[in-house]
């Protein structure tokens, strides 16, 4: 891999600090890095990027901070299938495996194609309106139709490949990837799915009825939910990160996305230590 970009979240001191580090590190090997605008001015260097431009332009994206920060990498990456290893500046993270100490030995396996990819599938959100298409999102966590401030229970009817399912009576409606199964799916108490299963999570978030229960569902469906309620704000949110006002009346769609992420696997640890890690489960081997 000859062309690097490294994206990182600008606001966090330690970023800059290891992109500072990354830099020199780069140069020495002969390896071309791509830094956005901003941050290549920070570092002295001539060439800067916006940064939807890199991932056309490289073959390795490192970013530096947290899980929020390669939900927003993976949404630009699209279907460039570029590999992207995240590195986390504070704990460890579901999508941010490697640790700030273990950077540079990752780098050191990749450059020797010694490392493993993992591959994501991610949503696709399209929105009718009057039967006719206005935008789509993509997402690598969920998509999300919640309620705007007014407190009030609202009306989604969803059907599965045109099946009619139910009439949710709820807050509001998550359909997440196995991804996305340990983000705000898991706080609606949704299942915890392995990342690499062929799977969508429909979790309702405080339903009316309390025998409404998430259920999986295979990737190759399309989710088609209908907003029921009239004089209700409607919110339609894309990886807890692009919101969308929606109106009564309106249908989203949402099925999995021609294009997936692929994640640089961590060597150190595996996806059940990381579980063990973040949700704090007790007992040792």
């Amino acid at each position: 891999m000859k062309k690097i970009g490294v994206i990182l979240k600008k606001n966090k001191p330690e970023a800059v600090e290891l992109a500072h580090k990354l830099a020199p590190w780069f140069e020495e090997r002969g390896i071309e890095a791509f830094f956005e605008h901003e941050v290549a001015n920070e570092l002295g260097l001539e060439n800067g990027h916006g940064k939807s431009e890199i991932p056309d332009l490289v073959d390795l994206i490192i970013v530096l901070g947290g899980d929020g920060t390669l939900l927003s990498v993976a949404r630009l990456v699209g279907s460039t299938c570029v590999p992207i290893l995240g590195v986390n500046l504070g704990s460890l993270g579901f999508l941010t495996e490697i640790t700030v100490e273990e950077l540079f030995p990752m780098l050191e396996k990749i450059m020797g194609g010694d490392f493993e990819l993992e591959e994501r599938m991610m949503l696709r959100a399209s929105i009718y309106r009057h039967g006719e298409l206005i935008t789509s999102y993509s997402a690598l966590n969920d998509v999300v139709i919640n309620k705007g401030a007014i407190a009030r229970i609202i009306d989604l009817e969803a059907t599965i490949d045109d099946q009619y399912l139910t009439l949710y009576r709820v807050d509001g409606l998550i359909i997440s990837t196995p991804t996305g199964s340990t983000g705000y799916s898991l706080a609606a108490a949704g299942p915890i799915v392995y990342p690499s299963l062929h799977a969508m999570i429909i979790t309702p978030i405080c339903p009316f009825t309390l025998n409404n229960r998430p259920i999986m569902i295979p990737d190759n469906s399309k989710v088609k939910v209908t907003l029921k309620t009239e004089n209700v704000d409607h919110l339609l949110t894309m990886d807890g990160q692009v919101t969308f006002a929606l109106k009564a009346g309106d249908m989203v769609e949402v099925y999995k996305a021609d294009s997936c992420i692929n994640l640089i696997k961590s060597p150190y640890r595996d996806y059940y230590e990381v579980l063990r890690t973040k949700l704090k489960w007790s007992g040792t081997r």
